[in-house]
Order: structure tokens, then sequence, then C-alpha cells
């Protein structure tokens, strides 16, 4: 493949899934680490990527990519991150569900196995899937809602949510950054994602793989904030050995 062209595929690949790994590009394009490097360097230079530690992420931190990419972007890595997830979550209890593609494929886990389960969501998606079954209570947040992708924000979110002490908060995230950072591209989705925190007895993050590294302009917290990351990679060395650090408890799957 001619280098022109294998810049564009790396491109289109950075903006779909927001970081690559250089041994993800490696395995891509069949090529030697060292001309994945030049690459990403010629691209970086040209600010169409941004370099990072171990490989590229998108060039700007202000813009998150559409609802509909990320929806269809790694689905069996989802699939298996919320298979795990749900778990660790007995019947009858209560939970609060982000904003998210992951978190909906945690909601859709949660259909098939469980049973009266009570669920705060500020996801219209989640509300949509899971009234369908009857032995689940569904609570939506009020607030103004995000005609791109269903979420529900703002201070009335925020003040709805704080009525509640619930068991578990499911979050997703955009990126986690290498120093432990939490990261995301709405400031007012991290202020609900801050109150899931706060409410909820036990935090659990499904994230996958390529959102290790990745850019995003809001920090939401640390790792430190979390009880439970499921994913379905092991993560950097840096990130991993924050968790550890920590006490979080890490399951790749």
């Amino acid at each position: 493949m001619k280098a022109i062209k294998r810049h564009q595929e790396i491109i289109e690949l950075v903006q779909a899934q927001g970081f690559v790994s250089t041994e993800e590009l490696v395995e891509k394009f069949q090529v030697s680490p060292q001309t994945i490097r030049r690459d990403l360097n010629e691209l970086a230079d040209a600010n169409k990527i941004r370099r990072n530690h171990g490989g590229a992420t998108i060039a700007t931190s202000s813009e998150n990519s559409s609802y509909h990419t990320r929806q269809v972007l790694l689905p069996e890595e989802k699939h298996k991150i919320a298979n795990a997830l749900v778990e660790h979550i007995p019947d009858g209890a209560t939970l609060f569900i982000d904003i998210g593609t992951t978190p909906e494929a945690i909601a859709r886990a949660l259909m098939a196995r469980h049973h009266n389960l009570r669920i705060v969501t500020n996801n219209l998606n989640v509300a949509t899937l899971l009234m369908s079954k009857p032995d689940f209570s569904i609570i939506l947040a009020g607030g103004e809602v995000r005609n791109k992708d269903g979420g529900v924000t703002g201070e009335a979110t925020l003040d709805f949510i704080s009525q509640f002490r619930l068991d578990f908060g499911i979050l997703g995230i955009s990126g986690i950054d290498f120093d432990g950072s939490l990261l995301d591209f709405d400031y007012h989705e991290v202020r609900v994602k801050r109150a899931i925190i706060e409410n909820s007895r036990s935090v659990f993050l499904g994230v996958d793989h390529s959102k290790f590294g990745r850019n995003a302009m809001v920090k939401l917290g640390t790792l430190a904030d979390i009880d439970l990351i499921i994913t379905d990679k092991q993560p950097p060395k840096e990130i991993e050995l924050f968790a550890r650090e920590h006490e979080v408890n890490l399951l790749v799957v």
C-alpha cells in the first residue's frame, strides 16, 4: 500500500476510534513499527492527528466523533464488556445508567439476564429499551434532551440525580489519559457523570481499548473514583499502574 493511501486510512481510523496504538496499525497494514512511527510523525507534523505515547489520537480535544460512528464501533468488544459487567449486579439492585454507547450495551445485557431492577437514567435510548421489561422500574431524569444521542443534561438533571442514593453507577467515558484522568468532551455531561459518582455506592466503568490514551478536553476525575473497570484489552502500563496503586479493580475480558 502506498504511503498516501495508508495515511488516509490512519486518519479515518483515528477519527472513528479516537485513539489507535502503533501495534494495532502495524498489524492492520502489515508494515514495520518504524514505518508506522514515520507515518504518525508525518501526519502529526501536518496537524492531521496528535502523536501520543504508543500511538495517535484525534488532533482536536473539543469534539467527539458522531453518535452513529460510535454506535457501530467495536460492537463485539462492547458486548463482551457489557456481559462481564452485569455479572457484578445482583437482581433487585438500584442503579444509574449514564449516556454512551457502552452503557447502552450494558442496558441490553441487563434486559437479558436480570430481574426487579430500579434504574435511574439520563439516557433516552436506555429508558426506551428497558421500559419494555415489566419487572424493571425506570426513572428518567429531567433536563435538556440532546438530539444527537438522546442524552439528557443540564441543571435540572443534576438536581434530579442528587435526590437519589443508589447501589451502582454505570458510567461511559470518552477517554482515559495515561495519568489516570477520566476525560470527556461535554462540560454539562461531565457534571452529570460527577453527580452519578457522588450518589452511587459503587461505580462501574465499561470501556473498550480505543479509549486508552484518547484525547478530550474536560476532566471528570481519575480512575481512583471508580470501583471496577471492565475492558477488552490490557491497558497501557501507566494506566494499569495507576489503577493498581489506587486499588481499583481492573478486569480484562
